[in-house]
């Protein structure tokens, strides 16, 4: 097994413990005695720990060997996701969840780690491999969770996700090279990550108002989908961000600029197929291809630019990017539900193709 695949199962396994509770979110709630008011917590703990680990311990990749610190964080992950699949109760559950976020950081690590250790001329491709294991995670455990909670239990799905975590730390540990330290130079004021973190909040928003409000119309009249069925649709936006796993390199070619443009507008107008849902999956499909093709190719230019521009610091300047992310993220899930509520699905795409519209005029600029 190379390097790049084994940094790509590590993201894909992380980040599926935090996203792993939301397909299975009201059988887990009835397990656990909570009430709908209280549901969100189970969603919110793990994002979270996720914005507290990215300020904390994602910069410690900068001063402490990384091969050592994701086995670590993994192990750490397992022990969240044990926690929560024993847990008798919602505040167990929870603390697992948060401590599931704190450590699942180890995504960031990981990315940074491959991008220092590849060759130059192949670090865009090294970074499209490795984030498409993000991307994996995210939407392929949205099929594999809700076939596992309506089939076992919803238990069952951090128990095997533990066991990845603890697998995947020892093979880390044997597999991975040795991790240089270079010498930190002084921090200073940095507009490309100011923009390129800008680009991130408005491109996630885009993305998490897609799939945080998804299940409503494909939920609602006329299709009544149940939530195995609305969780295949992962395997649309899987297949769109796979794709984009170009976009590494062309950014080793010099294009990570002119394709981030192009994507953001590519993002903007998937929505207007996407807006279709409620009258054509097959459009609603297609779109969803798009923009996590578009969504995919902008963030692996991204991550390029900041290695390449900040080699000695990686770490800490992709958690940093990160944050924008996640705060993107939280965005789109936020004002979904508001726009779905007030004039239904048109609403939500107007808003989503509007996060799109502002993130490429940030790039523009």
């Amino acid at each position: 097994m190379t390097q790049r695949v084994v940094l790509a199962l590590i993201c894909a396994v992380a980040v599926s413990a935090v996203y792993g509770i939301q397909p299975v979110l009201e059988l887990a709630g009835r397990d656990l005695g909570l009430g709908g008011g209280s549901l969100g917590w189970l969603v919110a703990a793990g994002q979270l720990g996720y914005l507290a680990g990215l300020l904390l311990l994602v910069p410690l990749g900068d001063r402490v060997d990384r091969r050592r610190l994701i086995t670590l964080h993994l192990l750490l992950t397992a022990a969240g996701a044990a926690l929560v699949a024993v847990a008798p109760g919602g505040g167990l559950a929870i603390a697992g969840l948060a401590l599931v976020g704190l450590f699942a950081v180890v995504v960031q690590i990981t990315v940074a780690y491959a991008a220092d250790v590849a060759p130059p001329g192949e670090r865009g491709r090294t970074i499209g491999v490795v984030t498409s294991g993000v991307v994996a995670g995210i939407l392929g455990v949205r099929v594999v969770a809700g076939a596992l909670g309506e089939f076992a239990s919803w238990r069952v799905v951090y128990l095997v996700i533990a066991g990845l975590c603890v697998v995947l730390a020892f093979t880390a540990h044997r597999t991975l090279a040795a991790d240089v330290r270079r010498p930190r130079t002084r921090r200073r004021p940095d507009r490309l990550l100011l923009r390129r973190g800008l680009v991130a909040f408005f491109l996630f928003a885009s993305f998490g108002t897609l799939w945080s409000g998804l299940a409503l119309p494909l939920g609602d009249a006329p299709w009544h989908l149940g939530t195995t069925e609305i969780g295949w649709f992962g395997l649309a936006g899987l297949a769109g961000a796979l794709g984009a796993s170009r976009a590494g390199r062309w950014a080793d070619r010099g294009l990570a600029v002119p394709v981030t443009r192009w994507s953001l507008a590519l993002l903007t107008a998937s929505w207007l197929l996407i807006g279709q849902a409620t009258s054509s999956l097959w459009l609603l499909i297609a779109g969803i291809v798009v923009l996590d093709f578009a969504v995919q190719t902008v963030h692996v230019s991204s991550q390029h630019l900041l290695t390449t521009a900040h080699p000695d610091r990686s770490s800490s300047v992709i958690g940093t990017y990160m944050a924008f992310y996640s705060l993107g993220s939280a965005l789109g899930a936020v004002t979904t539900t508001w726009a779905y509520s007030a004039a239904g699905w048109p609403a939500v795409c107007l808003l989503g193709a509007g996060y799109a519209a502002l993130g490429l005029v940030v790039a523009a600029r």
